[in-house]
């Protein structure tokens, strides 16, 4: 059974810095790309970044692109999200997200928002 469990969300300040992770299990890690999504209240949930299962390369959003870094361990099966120079726009519910097989899973997501 797939399971994604977020965590490292909170408040912090406009320029200030977060890092989400993502611990997954029942299924191998390794072999499946990795990507963070967001949802603003009121808004679609959006695709944030994306890391490939081989070869590390990754995508981002033109909106977080410079500040936001993805990453992942494959010993520790988790995926990290660095978040740098946060703005209050960037303020969302962020959900860790895998597809397997077409089929997409969700964690329960970690709440983030940036205010002063």
């Amino acid at each position: 059974q797939v399971q994604l469990v977020e965590s490292g969300g909170g408040l912090v300040q406009p320029g200030g810095s977060l890092r989400l992770s993502c611990a997954a299990s029942g299924f191998t890690f390794s072999n499946w790309a990795m990507s963070w999504y967001r949802q603003a209240p009121g808004k679609q949930r959006e695709l944030v970044a994306t890391i490939a299962s081989v070869g590390g390369r990754t995508n981002y959003a033109d909106s977080v692109k410079g500040r936001f870094t993805i990453s992942k361990d494959n010993g520790k099966n988790t995926v990290y999200l660095q978040m740098n120079s946060l703005k209050p726009e960037d303020t969302a519910v962020y959900y860790c997200n895998t597809q397997i097989w077409r089929k997409d899973h969700w964690g329960q997501g970690t709440q983030v928002t940036v205010s002063s």
